[in-house]
C-alpha cells in the first residue's frame, strides 16, 4: 500500500527517466500523480458490432486478430502495420503508421478491443491509428477502451496512455485518507474522496465525473477559504499601533489640494484611517484605475501616522516608480514639513524642510541612520526597504504599489527595531482590477477599497480596432499628432521576433523588429527610441526621463510601461499583438495616456481573424471601467489569463471554478463557519497540511 507522501520512485514500473519527465510536470509523490486529473474524456463505452460501425464516427469494438503484418509505403517508406480483426458479425481492416513495434505486441489470435474513428475507402471500412487493448481474459478491466476514457494533460514521454497504465493499479494500492471533515461532506452533498478519485479518473458515467469534479472543486476553493480566512483571523489576533484621527489635520492637507477629491477618495481615505485607529493590523488592497488618484489616497493618512510620531514606509515595484512617488508625495506634503527620504542605493535623497520643494542628495549610511532615529517619517523605495540593514525607529504603516501580498513576518521583519513590537499597518495599491470572485478566495484575507471614480474634467480615451488596412491611415493620423507636441507610446509583447519561433499567434510583434522599422520606414523624420526589460536599470530610467522631457517622439516598449509610468504630453498609445494581452492589462496601457486635457486615443493593431479576438477587442472599446473588464476576461479567457494569477499555483479545477460565484459563496461560508469551531485545525491534520500547502502556493508566507 502507498501513501500520499509517498515518492514516484516506490511506484513499479516507474524508471529513472520517466521519474525525471514527471518531476519536469511537477509530479514528485504518489499525491502529486493522484491528483493529475484528466483534462478531458473520450467516450468508448458503447461496444458494437462489426457490421454495426459508421464512417467518420468514433467507434469501439472487440474481436480477435486474425491476421497481422508490417510493411513500408514505395514513395514515403513509411512503415505501415495492417491487421484484420473479426467478431461474429464480420472483420474490418485496422492500420497504424509508424508503430512497427505493434506487430510484436498483437499476433494472430490475441483478442483485442480497438476503439477510435472508422474511414471508408473503396475497399471498405477500415480503423486508421485506433487505440488498442489487449484483452488476456473474459472479465479483465478496461483502461484504454470501451470505456469512458481519461486523456490527461501530458508532456514530451509522458501520454495519457502511459499515464493510464501507472494510476490505475496504484489507484488500487493507496491509501485514501479523506481531507475534508464529514460534516462538510454530508453538508454539501459531496462525494467521499475514495469514490470521487476513482469517478474523476475512471468513471461509470459522465455525471458520475461531473459529481467527482464537484467534488474536487469544492475542496480545492474550501482550503483557499479556510486559508485565507486563518491567515485573517490569525492578523487579528496580532497588536498593531492605534493611530488616533486628526480630523483638523485631514481638512487642512484636503484643503491644501489644488482639485477636489472624489467621492469615492473621501470614502477610501476614511476607511483607511478608520482602520488605523484600530489595535489590530489592518490588510487593505486599495484597487483603482489608473489615474484615479491611489496615491493622494494613501498619502493622506500617511501624514495623519507621522504627525502622531510614528513612521511610514512606501515601497514601489521599479526605481523609476519610487523616483516617481518621491516627487508626487513631496509635492503634496510640501506644507506639511513632513521628513521624506528616498532610499535606491544609487541616488539616494532627502526632501528639504527649510527650502520646500527642494531635495538634497544624502548617503545611505546617512538615510539608515535617520530612519532608525526617527529623523525620516516617510521612507521611500523598492523592496530593498526590506533589508536587515533598514532598521525602521517607529514604524506603523506600509504602502506597497502593485503587490498584494505582504505577509506577518514581512511586516515582522520591517518593525523588529521598533520599541513597541508591534505589528504596522498594510495598504496595498493596485490598478489590475481584481473580479469578486477572486476578491473572496486568493485575496479574502485582504479588506478591498475601490475607487471606482476617475478625477473630474478628464475625457474619454477615444478606443479603435485597427485592421491591416487601416494601418497607414492611422500613422498617417500619428505623424499629425507628433507634429503638435504629442507623444505616442508603441507597445509589443516580445523583446525580439527570434524569441518565440513557431508561435501559434503566427508573426508576434518584437520590439527590437518594430522599433526599426518605426524609426526608418514610418516615422524617420521623429526621433523613436526603444525600451524593454532585458536594458539595464540605469538605462530604462534613462530613456524614460527623456520620453518625459519630450526629447523621443515615439517610445517602442514591451509591458514595462504597464505600471504607473505618468507622461502627460503621451497621447496615443498603439498596442500591437493585442490578443497576447488580458484586457485588464489592455485598458492599463490605455491608462498610461489621458493624464491631460488634450484629447487622448488608444489604437489597437489586430491581425486576428479569431472570433474570440474580436469579441474580446470589442469588449475593450465599449467599457471604460477596468472592473468591468476584469470580469468579462475572467469570463472571456478564463482565470488563468489575469496578471499573476498563473503563477499562482492553484490545480486547473479550481482555477476553472473560480468563474462559479455561487460555488465560490457557498465554500466561503462553509470555511467561515467551520473555522469559528475550529480555529487552530488542531483536530484535523490533513486539513491543516493542505492548508498549509495552499498558504504556500497562492504566496500568503
Amino acid at each position: 500500500m502507498f501513501s500520499f507522501n509517498s515518492s514516484i520512485e516506490e511506484i513499479p514500473k516507474i524508471g529513472s527517466s520517466f521519474q525525471k519527465k514527471l518531476k519536469r510536470m511537477n509530479i514528485k509523490t504518489v499525491e502529486d500523480l493522484v491528483f493529475h486529473f484528466p483534462h478531458r474524456y473520450e467516450d468508448f463505452s458503447e461496444i458494437k458490432a462489426i457490421n454495426k460501425v459508421k464512417a467518420g464516427k468514433e467507434s469501439c469494438i472487440i474481436g480477435r486478430i486474425k491476421e497481422i503484418k508490417n510493411s513500408r509505403t514505395w514513395k514515403k517508406k513509411m512503415a505501415i502495420t495492417e491487421a484484420i480483426v473479426e467478431d461474429e458479425s464480420g472483420p474490418i481492416k485496422t492500420i497504424w503508421f509508424n508503430q512497427s513495434y505493434l506487430a510484436n505486441i498483437l499476433q494472430k489470435g490475441n483478442r483485442v478491443c480497438l476503439a477510435g474513428k472508422v474511414s471508408f475507402d473503396k475497399n471498405g471500412f477500415y480503423f486508421s491509428n485506433p487505440v488498442f487493448e489487449k484483452l488476456s481474459s473474459e472479465n479483465q478491466d478496461f483502461i484504454h477502451t470501451g470505456r469512458i476514457v481519461p486523456v490527461y494533460p501530458e508532456t514530451k514521454g509522458v501520454s495519457s496512455r502511459w499515464l493510464r497504465y501507472i494510476i490505475y493499479p496504484l489507484l488500487k494500492k493507496i491509501k485514501l485518507p479523506e481531507i475534508l471533515p464529514k460534516e462538510i461532506i454530508s453538508q454539501n452533498n459531496l462525494m467521499p474522496l475514495k469514490k470521487a478519485i476513482w469517478q474523476i479518473h475512471f468513471p461509470d458515467s459522465f455525471p458520475k465525473a461531473e459529481k467527482a469534479k464537484k467534488r474536487f472543486s469544492f475542496q480545492e476553493l474550501f482550503l483557499i477559504e479556510l486559508t485565507v480566512l486563518k491567515k485573517k483571523m490569525e492578523l487579528n489576533r496580532e497588536e498593531s499601533p492605534s493611530i488616533p484621527i486628526d480630523v483638523k489635520l485631514i481638512k487642512k492637507f484636503v484643503n491644501s489640494l489644488s482639485f477636489k477629491l472624489t467621492d469615492a477618495q473621501k470614502k477610501c481615505i476614511w476607511r483607511i484611517l478608520k482602520d488605523l485607529e484600530k489595535p489590530r493590523p489592518m490588510s487593505r488592497l486599495l484597487q483603482g484605475d489608473v489615474g484615479s488618484g491611489k496615491t493622494l489616497v494613501a498619502v493622506a493618512p500617511a501624514l495623519n501616522v507621522v504627525k502622531k510620531g510614528w513612521q511610514t514606509a512606501f515601497m514601489a515595484p521599479t526605481e523609476i516608480l519610487a523616483k516617481q512617488h518621491f516627487k508626487e508625495v513631496s509635492k503634496l506634503l510640501q506644507s506639511f514639513k513632513v521628513r521624506i527620504a528616498l532610499l535606491t542605493g544609487k541616488q539616494d535623497k532627502m526632501n528639504s524642510i527649510k527650502l520646500p520643494g527642494e531635495t538634497i542628495e544624502i548617503s545611505r549610511k546617512k538615510v539608515l541612520e535617520k530612519i532608525k532615529e526617527r529623523e525620516i517619517d516617510i521612507l521611500i523605495g523598492t523592496h530593498a526597504l526590506i533589508q536587515d540593514k533598514v532598521k525602521f525607529g517607529k514604524l506603523a504603516f506600509i504602502v506597497v504599489d502593485e503587490q498584494h501580498r505582504f505577509g506577518i513576518k514581512q511586516r515582522a521583519l520591517l518593525a523588529k527595531n521598533s520599541k513597541e513590537k508591534k505589528i504596522p499597518h498594510f495598504l496595498s495599491m493596485t490598478a489590475t482590477p481584481i473580479p469578486r470572485s477572486l476578491a473572496l478566495t486568493i485575496y479574502g484575507d485582504l479588506d478591498i477599497s475601490i475607487l471606482d471614480e476617475m478625477p473630474k474634467g478628464r475625457k474619454k480615451i477615444i478606443t479603435k480596432i485597427i485592421p491591416p488596412k487601416e494601418r497607414t491611415e492611422t500613422y498617417n493620423f500619428m505623424k499629425k499628432r507628433i507634429k503638435k507636441g504629442e507623444q505616442i507610446f508603441v507597445i509589443c509583447p516580445r523583446i525580439e521576433s527570434s524569441e518565440e519561433k513557431n508561435s501559434p499567434w503566427g508573426n508576434v510583434k518584437a520590439v527590437e523588429e518594430e522599433y526599426e522599422k518605426l524609426s526608418k520606414e514610418i516615422f524617420p523624420q521623429f526621433k523613436v527610441e526603444m525600451l524593454h526589460g532585458k536594458m539595464k536599470t540605469k538605462e530604462k530610467e534613462r530613456k524614460m526621463i527623456e520620453f518625459k522631457n519630450k526629447k523621443i517622439d515615439v517610445l517602442v516598449s514591451t509591458s514595462v510601461v504597464e505600471v504607473g509610468i505618468d507622461i502627460p504630453k503621451a497621447t496615443i498609445m498603439a498596442i500591437e499583438g493585442v490578443d497576447r494581452f488580458g484586457l485588464a492589462q489592455l485598458h492599463q496601457f490605455r491608462g498610461r495616456v489621458g493624464r491631460s486635457n488634450i484629447q487622448s486615443y488608444c489604437f489597437l493593431f489586430s491581425d486576428s481573424p479569431s472570433s474570440k479576438t474580436k469579441k474580446r477587442l470589442k469588449a475593450i472599446t465599449k467599457a471604460e471601467d477596468g472592473f468591468e473588464l476584469a470580469e468579462k476576461d475572467l469570463k472571456i479567457r478564463g482565470p488563468g489569463s489575469l496578471t499573476g494569477l498563473k503563477q499562482s499555483g492553484l490545480p486547473d479545477l479550481a482555477m476553472e471554478k473560480l468563474q462559479d460565484m455561487e460555488l465560490v459563496e457557498k465554500t466561503r461560508e462553509s470555511a467561515q463557519k467551520f473555522l469559528e469551531e475550529n480555529p487552530l485545525l488542531n483536530n484535523y491534520p490533513l486539513l491543516k497540511r493542505n492548508s498549509e500547502r495552499i498558504s504556500r502556493e497562492i504566496h500568503l508566507e
